[in-house]
C-alpha cells in the first residue's frame, strides 16, 4: 500500500539461508553470461553458474519526465557508470504505458557540454535503447518494470478502463520483441505492486493477479522463451495484509505455472517507517521479529527452494532509529554466507534517484554525491559483477603462482571542478588472495573528495586505496572495483599499480 506516499517527487516530474547441493559461488569468475533461468531458489547463467541481483532502482520514464530522471543534471553514461562503481550490478527500471505512444516526447534532458548528446532527438524507447546498451557494455544486467499504466499514477490492478489488458499484454510483448538477442535485459516485471482488490488464487479473471500474471508470462515467453519472469505479490491473502506487492503468501497454494519451465522469479516489496507504520514496527520485539515477518510473506518461497525471490524495493530516509535498525535487519536477512555464494536472496535498492519523497536514494540531492551512510549498509550484500564489453585504461601487476593483481583506472565523468573515476582490481596470479592496495600519483593538484568500496590515504598527490571489509577476498581471475570524485577535473589517467596479499 500506500504508494503515493512513496511517489513525492521533487522538481521536474509533474532480503537464514540453507545450502544447496554442489551449489557454486559466483565470485569464481564473472558469472552472468547469456539469458538466464532458474533452479529451484537459484538463479543461473546460461554456463549453469548461479548470479546473484544485486542493483538500484532508477526511476523516470513511468512518471511525465517519460526518462530516466537525474538527465537534467549529469550524462546517462556518468550514471550508469557510478552505478557499476559503486557495486550495483543490475537496474531496474520502471516504465509506464505512456511510453509507447507516438506522441510521447521525454523531457528535461540537458543537452549542454556535450551531455547526453546522443539522446537528443530520441522518444523514450529511443533513450530507453541508449541505456540498456550502455549498461550491457559495463556490464549491468537491466530488469524492465512496468511500473504504472500511464504517468499519472499507481494502478491496483494491471488494467485500467484507459490501459486494457489487451494494451498491457500488447506492449509487454513489444518490449520482449525490442530487445530478443539482447542479454542485458534478462527479464521483465509484469506490474508494480499489485494492491486490494487484486487477489491471489481467487479465481476471478478480473482481479486475480496470478491469473493474469500467467496470461502476460506467457504472452512474453511466446515472443522471448529466454526471459525471466518477475511476479510480485498483492497486497492481501486470506484476510492477511501488508505492503503493496509485498504479500506473497499465496505461492505455496497457488504457484504461477508458465508455458516455459524455469522463468519465474517472485519479487517482495518491503519498506519502513518513513514510507508507512505496520503493526511489526511497534512490536515490542522489534527488530527480532523480522526475520518471521519476512518467512511468513515471501522467505519460505526461497527457504522451502520453492523459487529465487528478489526484493524489487525496498527502502528508507534513514531519518529514525526505527528505520536504522530495520534496514540493518533486512540487509541480514538477504545476506549470503561464503559456504553459500550466490544462493541468496536477490535485491534492488530503492532508489538510485534521490528525489524519492519519503526514502530519498543513494545519491544526494545534487544528484552527484554518494549517501555512503545508506551505501554502507547495501555493502555486504553487493554481488560480483558480470560480463561486459565495455573498457577501461590503466595497468600494472602480472601472472604466477604468488598473489598478484592488476588496477585499471577509468575516469566516468569530468565536469571541470570535479571528477569521478572507477578502479577495477583484477586478481592475476593462480591462487586466492584476501586483500589488496591500489596506488597511483597525480600530476596536478587533485584531491580524493570521497571513496566507496575502498578506504584511502592521500600524501600531496600520492594516492592509496585499501580495499573494503566485503570485497578484499578474490578469487584467480576474479574481479573488484571501487570509485571516487575527486577535484579539480581534468586529471587524465594516472600509472596505477596493484599489489596483493
Amino acid at each position: 500500500m500506500f504508494r503515493s506516499l512513496r511517489r513525492t517527487l521533487c522538481a521536474l516530474t509533474v532480503a537464514l539461508l540453507l545450502p544447496l547441493a554442489g551449489a557454486r559461488t559466483a565470485d569464481a569468475a564473472e558469472a552472468g553470461g547469456g539469458y538466464w533461468h532458474t533452479s529451484g531458489r537459484q538463479i543461473l547463467d546460461a554456463a549453469g553458474q548461479p548470479v546473484r541481483i544485486a542493483g538500484v532502482n532508477w526511476f523516470g520514464f513511468e512518471t511525465g519526465n517519460y526518462v530516466v530522471h537525474g538527465l537534467w543534471s549529469r550524462d546517462y553514461k556518468s550514471m550508469i557508470d557510478q552505478m557499476k562503481s559503486l557495486g550495483y550490478n543490475t537496474i531496474r527500471i520502471p516504465y509506464s504505458d505512456d511510453i509507447f505512444k507516438s506522441a510521447t516526447v521525454p523531457n528535461s534532458i540537458d543537452f549542454s557540454g556535450g551531455k547526453n548528446a546522443d539522446l537528443q532527438g530520441l522518444g523514450s524507447l529511443g533513450v530507453l535503447d541508449k541505456i540498456v546498451s550502455y549498461a550491457g557494455q559495463d556490464g549491468l544486467k537491466v530488469i524492465l518494470d512496468r511500473h504504472r499504466p500511464d504517468a499519472g499514477g499507481q494502478s491496483a490492478l494491471w488494467y485500467t478502463s484507459a490501459v486494457p489488458e489487451s494494451t498491457w499484454i500488447a506492449n509487454l510483448r513489444s518490449l520482449a520483441a525490442r530487445y530478443l538477442g539482447q542479454d542485458t535485459v534478462v527479464g521483465i516485471d509484469l506490474h508494480n505492486e499489485p494492491h486490494d482488490p487484486a487477489c491471489w488464487g481467487c479465481g476471478d479473471t478480473a482481479t486475480d493477479w496470478r491469473l493474469a500474471a500467467q496470461r502476460a508470462g506467457n504472452a512474453v515467453l511466446s515472443v522471448n522463451p529466454d526471459l525471466l519472469i518477475f511476479v510480485e505479490g498483492v497486497q492481501t491473502f486470506n484476510g492477511v495484509s501488508g505492503w503493496w506487492g509485498g504479500n506473497l503468501m499465496g505461492v505455496a497454494q497457488y504457484p504461477v505455472q508458465l508455458n516455459v519451465a524455469n522463468r519465474v522469479v517472485y519479487s517482495a516489496h518491503d519498506y519502513a517507517t518513513s514510507v508507512a507504520q505496520q503493526s511489526w514496527f511497534s512490536d515490542p520485539t522489534f527488530p527480532a521479529n523480522m526475520p518471521g515477518i519476512w518467512d511468513k510473506y515471501w522467505g519460505y518461497i526461497f527457504k522451502q527452494n520453492l523459487a529465487p525471490v528478489w526484493v524489487g524495493e525496498f527502502g528508507t530516509t534513514l531519518a529514525s532509529t526505527v528505520d536504522q535498525k530495520w534496514l540493518a535487519a533486512l540487509v541480514t536477512y538477504l545476506r549470503p554466507t561464503s559456504a553459500y555464494g550466490a544462493d541468496s536472496f536477490h535485491w534492488t535498492f530503492w532508489s538510485w534517484n534521490p528525489n524519492s519523497g519519503d526514502t530519498g536514494g543513494i545519491l544526494k540531492d545534487d544528484w552527484v554525491t554518494v549517501d555512503t551512510v545508506k551505501d554502507g549498509y547495501l555493502a555486504s550484500v553487493k554481488a560480483p559483477g558480470f560480463p561486459g564489453t565495455g573498457s577501461g585504461g590503466g595497468g600494472g601487476g602480472g601472472g604466477g603462482t604468488t598473489a598478484s593483481c592488476s588496477a585499471a583506472y577509468t575516469t566516468t565523468s569530468d565536469w571541470g571542478s570535479g571528477f569521478n573515476a572507477d578502479v577495477k582490481v583484477t586478481n592475476t596470479g593462480t591462487t586466492p588472495v584476501t586483500s589488496w592496495k591500489v596506488t597511483w600519483t597525480w600530476t596536478g593538484a587533485q584531491q580524493v573528495t570521497s571513496m566507496w568500496n575502498a578506504s584511502y590515504t592521500q600524501s600531496g598527490a600520492s594516492v592509496t586505496a585499501v580495499n573494503a571489509a566485503h570485497n578484499g577476498a578474490v578469487a584467480a581471475g576474479g574481479s573488484a572495483s571501487f570509485g571516487f570524485g575527486a577535484a579539480p577535473g581534468g586529471a587524465g589517467v594516472p600509472n596505477v599499480s596493484c599489489t596483493a596479499a
